[in-house]
């Protein structure tokens, strides 16, 4: 934080995600969109009576999907950000919308990582700290599974070496 002014202005957190976050993203989108679009094909397709200008609609889905799969995963790594520091950790995410989200480590409860198939795949972890606030817990997407690890390990000390119980 610092200040212009006299009014503080909250900076951007320190940290990207992994660079390996834009191709997950990417095949991660491929797929879904993928599904969405075949269903829609095949159901205009296969289905009797249905108008043929249900078929722009179709192409029109397909175009989205291309250009969510194209677009989104870029956007969303030029905004995410993250940083845990001695007293808080902070986040920045979205791609259409942006949240920051700052959790004092005073107020953190517990840290869990998580690790699905695909991103295995990629080697990327995610890190989710829980606090006792009613916004629900902050989570880190796509850092890289040694980063995750060695942010765990720091959340972990820091938060038992606090006295305070977090709630």
């Amino acid at each position: 934080m610092s200040d212009v002014g006299g009014t503080p202005v909250l900076r951007a957190p320190a940290h990207q995600v992994s660079p390996r976050a834009v191709p997950f993203w990417t095949v991660s989108a491929l797929i879904g969109d993928a599904v969405l679009v075949v269903a829609a094909l095949v159901a205009w397709l296969l289905i009797p009576g249905v108008p043929s200008w249900v078929g722009l609609i179709v192409a029109l889905a397909a175009a989205l999907a291309v250009a969510h799969v194209v677009l989104m995963p870029r956007i969303r790594f030029r905004v995410h950000r993250w940083e845990v520091t001695d007293t808080a950790v902070h986040t920045r995410e979205g791609w259409i919308g942006r949240q920051s989200r700052i959790a004092p480590l005073s107020r953190v409860q517990t840290v869990d990582s998580r690790q699905g198939a695909l991103m295995r795949l990629f080697g990327l972890s995610s890190i989710t700290v829980t606090t006792a606030s009613a916004a629900g817990p902050i989570t880190v997407d796509c850092l890289d599974q040694d980063t995750a690890r060695d942010v765990v390990a720091r959340l972990t000390a820091i938060t038992a070496a606090t006295a305070d119980d977090a709630t």
